[in-house]
Formats: structure tokens, C-alpha cells, sequence
């Protein structure tokens, strides 16, 4: 589960941290409203989306007057952010971070990431702050100080190390110090599976330590205790993925034109490879789970029929905890309702196999019953060339 830049700074000062003031703006013609409530006429505008770099592809940039603002916001809003992370589909930018400058004299690098090798939080921290970390751990690797955080950490000895990078005064020490604190508390209470700063700023004035940008993942396991978090799983998920989380359903657009519906994840992957195999691509991952109704299979056909690219629909189920007999019923009546066209091909093997069988047979609709996976997979290939 990521969060903006905007959600990543209000968990930061959740947890006592300060940050740049801030609002974000949905139209141009909010700019000079909400400007003026800052009381501001300098600073920055920027995207919001879900990628790094987004300040080498024009996703952010400085204005000098409300006028400037608006116009960059007007740019901005509702066109897409290619970056290097995005591809060349890019990101739709339906929100902009309007920002206070800050005048800062040196950028730096931190960031928390768990480290599944060691099954323990882990700190980066760099002096070259403000550059992709990627690019920092290929020119300056020897600049990168890494620190297991196994153990409830000694933050003050925790900062010593950190120091020897950063190099700060002792005024400022003392608030990396404090920091530290904060940053470990948001991590670990918030669930993150990284929390990066990039770049924290030492402030001109009073040697603050501010983070001008944040990344933050949250572990999307934890959903059910961070519920002050929740609406922003839907952050990363476009309006099908959003029906299909809604009803229980895991969906994932390809590129293929073969759509598929299975239940359980590794028989939704084989079912794909061996659609591959067959000379054929798949057009979708969709796993309707171990206990779908009547109504997911209804709207999971919905989801597959949308995307014009399906030609065909193979759907492969286990009857396990999910019987064969209720999801064939759930089938019939998901296409009744539909009104699916689409050539559909089914394959039933478990418990009650033969009896959701006789179900799709008496039903009358023109839905190709198969007994194996492969000869399911060739079917619905040669029906999507048809």
C-alpha cells in the first residue's frame, strides 16, 4: 500500500515531525484560494503520483507568483507524468501539492526498509541527498551507510553512526537525535515496509532537519489495524482493480487476450503459463478466492468482459472449500445476467465436480465443458483467433 507524498508528510507529523506546510489542490481554480490561505506567493508545485523522479520529468516545479501557481497547476493537473519508474504509459495526475520554499544549505538521504533476509527493520542514510537512490548506490556507493535495526535501537548511539555521514553541529545532532525517535515510531506504529526521506534538509535557519519529500509503503497485511489508512489502498489500483478488491476479488490487467477467472493464486499462474504455452497470451490475473458468491463471479465477469482486448474467457476452478456445484451455479447465472457473448470455456475438477458439470450442461448456454487444464487452454487460445 503506497502513499503520496502529501499522506507520507501528514503520517510524518502524526508522529511529531515537522514538515513543509503544505495543501493540495484537484483544479487550477482552487490555486489562488488556497495560496492565499498559506499566505504564501513563492514556492512549489508538485505532482502527485505514484513514482520517484518526478522532478527530471516536470513533475515539480517552483512558482514566483499565484498567478505562476495556477498556471503550472492548470498544466499539471489531468495530463500524464512519464518517468523512468512509470514507462511510457506514465502516471494521470489528478492531485498537486502546493508547498512553502524552504531555504536549506544540505540535502541528505534516510530511509527505513524492512529487510526480509534479516527479518528486521534497516537504515540507509547518505550525504548525497536530492538524487534517485539508485543512481547514489551506483556513483557513490562508498557514500551509503547501512545499520540492521534488529534491537530496539539506542537512538543516540544510533545518531553517533549516522553523524559520521551527515557531519553536523552539535545543536543539530541533538535534533537528529530526536528525529531518529520520531521516524522509528511512524515505521514501526504505522506498519511501513519503507519509510524514505529524500531529501531531509538541513534548514538554514535553527539547523532543522526537515524532509522536503517522503515514500512511504505500508504493509498492505496490516490493513485491518490501520484503518486510518485504509482508503489509500486504493492509491496504487485503477477503477476494475477497485470493483475486484470491493467483492474480494484479486485482478491484474495483462496484455492478452485470453481472460481468465480461477480461484487460488498458484492455479491462476499455471493457468497462465499454460496459456502461454499453448501459443496464446493471457489477458488478466484474476483469483475469485475460496469462497466467492454468486455476485463475485457475476461482477468478475463484468471486470474480464470490460477490457475489449478478451476474445475468449477460460475459467479454471478446484472445488476445494469452493464447490463445484456453487460456483457452476454462480457461473449460469453470471452469464445470464451478463449477457456475456464471448466464447467461454470452463474446466470443474473437485468435489462435486460431475454435479456443476450436469449444471452448466442443463443450463443450456453455449459454454464448452473440458476435463483438463491444457485442452481448456488450447480451446479458449483458438476461440480468441476466431
Amino acid at each position: 500500500m503506497k502513499l503520496h507524498e502529501y499522506q507520507a508528510k501528514e503520517m510524518l507529523r502524526l508522529s511529531g515531525i515537522e514538515t513543509p506546510v503544505g495543501v493540495v489542490a484537484h483544479t487550477a481554480d482552487e490555486v489562488e484560494t488556497l495560496l492565499r490561505q498559506m499566505n504564501i506567493t513563492r514556492g512549489l508545485v508538485k505532482a502527485q503520483v505514484l513514482t520517484g523522479g518526478r522532478g527530471k520529468a516536470g513533475g515539480v516545479k517552483f512558482f514566483e507568483s499565484v498567478a505562476q501557481a495556477r498556471e503550472i497547476a492548470d498544466s499539471m493537473l489531468q495530463t500524464t507524468l512519464v518517468t523512468k519508474q512509470t514507462g511510457p504509459s506514465g502516471e494521470l495526475i489528478s492531485k498537486v501539492l502546493l508547498e512553502q520554499p524552504v531555504e536549506i544549505s544540505q540535502e541528505f538521504y534516510l530511509a527505513i526498509l524492512i529487510d526480509r533476509a534479516k527479518s528486521c527493520p534497516t537504515m540507509f542514510v547518505s550525504s548525497e541527498g536530492g538524487v534517485e537512490f539508485d543512481e547514489v548506490a551506483e556513483k557513490f556507493p562508498d557514500k551509503i551507510l547501512t545499520i540492521a535495526l534488529c534491537e530496539e535501537p539506542d537512538f543516540r548511539a544510533l545518531a553517533r553512526q549516522i553523524n559520521k555521514v551527515f557531519q553536523l553541529d552539535k545543536e543539530t545532532f541533538e535534533n537528529l537525535v530526536v528525529l531518529l525517535e520520531k521516524l522509528n515510531h511512524a515505521f514501526i506504529h504505522n506498519d511501513c515496509t519503507l519509510l524514505e526521506i529524500n531529501p531531509l534538509a538541513l534548514c538554514v535557519e535553527n539547523g532543522r532537519l526537515l524532509p522536503l519529500d517522503c515514500k512511504v509503503n505500508i504493509d498492505s497485511n496490516a490493513r485491518f489495524r490501520q484503518k486510518q489508512w485504509s482508503a489509500c489502498f486504493n492509491n496504487e489500483l485503477n477503477e476494475h482493480e477497485q470493483t475486484a478488491a470491493k467483492y474480494g476479488l484479486k485482478y491484474i490487467k495483462l496484455d492478452g487476450n485470453v481472460g481468465c477467472m480461477v480461484n487460488g493464486a498458484g492455479l491462476a499462474m499455471a493457468t497462465m503459463d499454460t496459456i502461454l504455452a499453448n501459443g496464446h497470451a493471457p489477458a488478466n490475473f484474476l483469483d475469485v478466492g475460496g469462497s466467492a458468491s454468486e455476485e463475485a463471479v457475476t461482477q468478475a465477469l463484468k471486470i474480464i468482459t470490460s477490457d475489449p482486448n478478451v476474445k475468449s474467457i477460460l475459467i479454471n476452478i478446484f472445488g476445494g472449500i469452493l464447490k463445484c456445484d456453487i460456483i457452476a451455479r454462480g457461473i449460469v447465472n453470471a452469464v445470464k445476467r451478463t449477457g456475456v457473448k464471448l466464447p467461454l470455456v470452463v474446466r470443474l475438477e473437485g468435489t462435486h465436480k460431475e454435479e456443476g458439470l450436469q449444471i452448466i450442461k442443463d443450463s443450456g448456454l453455449a459454454i464448452t465443458r473440458v476435463d483438463s487444464l491444457a485442452e481448456g487452454a488450447r480451446l479458449a487460445g483458438a476461440a480468441a483467433e476466431d
